[in-house]
């Protein structure tokens, strides 16, 4: 009797353990099946070697077709618009990543726990991205052979609707890299929107004239004589020319770094620092499964005169393209942004706008609004923005080593219809005023005239 009892809770264990099993197995494939698919070893997913999603077809916001995942990878009709959108989709043989389409593999896929990933008969999904075509084209041509990043988003939803990084190529006719000596082709495979950081120039004194704003008490009225050259210690912070007699709002205007050393040095390293990090302005964003670079600025214990350049946008200050546009959304909006995304809609997933924490009070948002839009009126002018009430401000980033300066330019449009936040960058071009803005102008009317005839 003892020997078979002990072989009945034997059996009752061993029966336990399975149950216990079991059940794990059916909490984990109700929770993680869908991260399960995902995973890039999926052959059913993904093709082999390249881990690129294999099923799917993607259409830009207005129904154009853009891209059909599956059989071999086929491509929008217009050479342009392939280019214009290789670094979203990425190319056949997987040396631009598209994390996006990785991140929404099991939705691409048809994926359910019931029906496995058969729900749109093995062909995929129709996935909707939120940038339109026409602009992604407006965008690379007029970058041309300008190595550099255009991008513009809707700082009420969050939606990314032009993203253009160069150089780019043409996925149906892949140029020979190796042969290319020229450089033209140089960080052809890098998304220069999300991945990389640049020297921002004086596109950086609207953080400084925000953290001004919040922390020197009465600095709207406080003048400063510049006299083109402002001594720092044993330093010397100079200008262009010498704007004489300026207060906050025309120093932004005029772009005066003098103004701004003299800035920096009464609020230190340390509020300096602290208003870009609540700004977020170095942070790493993310969405739709793409991290994107951190950018960085260091003034606590620096020299007075590094401290200076900082506020000015030299020094060690480092900007990524993609968090500055969602910094000059959020003073679009009163100070309080929403989260970029591409992915519009797949399968049954649809986007909904994610507001962002408030970095800024909204009085302070409303003051940078009008300094910015004095800018474009008294200075870049509103005849490069028809129909369009921009707001806006350029930076010359100096990169050294003998190459021309990084042109930068970047703001917003208030205009209710057209809520655009904007970023333009282009590598070793000149002044971010004249370079930037003829292309700008061209992308911001495509979108314009796309919602009119919408």
């Amino acid at each position: 009797m003892h020997r078979i009892a002990g072989r009945a809770w034997t059996l009752l264990l061993l029966m336990a353990i399975l149950l216990g099993g079991l059940g794990f197995f059916i909490y984990e494939y109700a929770t993680a099946s869908h991260r399960w698919v995902m995973h890039s070893a999926n052959p059913h997913v993904y093709e082999g070697g390249a881990q690129t999603v294999a099923c799917g077809k993607i259409y830009d916001r207005n129904g154009q077709f853009l891209l059909d995942m599956g059989n071999g990878r086929i491509y929008a009709a217009d050479s342009y618009i392939r280019a214009a959108t290789i670094h979203w989709l990425g190319d056949r043989s997987g040396n631009i990543a598209a994390p996006v389409m990785g991140h929404y593999a099991a939705q691409l896929a048809g994926f359910s726990p019931v029906n496995g990933i058969y729900g749109y008969g093995g062909t995929g999904a129709k996935a909707t991205l939120t940038i339109s075509a026409n602009a992604q084209k407006v965008a690379l041509e007029a970058l041309g052979s300008q190595k550099g990043t255009v991008a513009v988003y809707n700082y009420r939803t969050g939606e990314i609707l032009c993203a253009v990084s160069t150089p780019a190529f043409d996925p149906d006719h892949v140029p020979d890299f190796s042969q290319d000596d020229t450089g033209l082709y140089t960080g052809v495979y890098l998304n220069r929107f999300t991945q990389a950081v640049y020297i921002p120039g004086s596109i950086f004194k609207i953080v400084t004239t925000a953290a001004a704003l919040e922390h020197i008490p009465g600095i709207r009225s406080q003048s400063f004589t510049c006299v083109g050259s402002y001594t720092v210690g044993g330093d010397t912070v100079t200008c262009e020319k010498a704007h004489g007699n300026v207060v906050l709002k025309t120093a932004m205007t005029r772009s005066c770094n003098c103004y701004y050393a003299w800035l920096a040095l009464q609020m230190g390293g340390e509020a300096l620092e602290k208003y870009v990090e609540e700004y977020g302005v170095t942070d790493e964003v993310s969405f739709d499964g793409i991290r994107c670079a951190p950018g960085n600025f260091q003034a606590v214990g620096q020299q007075p005169v590094e401290v200076a350049w900082s506020a000015i946008g030299q020094h060690k200050d480092q900007i990524n393209p993609c968090a500055f546009l969602t910094f000059v959304g959020a003073i679009a909006a009163g100070g309080q942004g929403v989260k970029p995304y591409l992915m519009a809609a797949v399968g049954d997933y649809t986007a909904q706008p994610q507001q962002m924490e408030r970095i800024m009070p909204e009085e302070t948002a409303a003051v940078l609004q009008e300094f910015m839009r004095n800018n474009v009126v008294n200075n870049y002018g509103v005849d490069n923005f028809p129909g369009l009430t921009v707001c806006a401000k350029s930076g010359t980033g100096q990169v050294g080593g003998g190459l021309k300066p990084n042109a930068m330019f970047a703001g917003f449009v208030t205009d209710e219809a057209y809520p655009f936040a904007f970023i333009v960058a282009v590598e070793n071009a000149g002044y971010g005023k004249q370079v930037c803005i003829p292309i700008l102008s061209k992308v911001l009317s495509a979108l314009r005239e796309e919602m009119l005839s919408a």
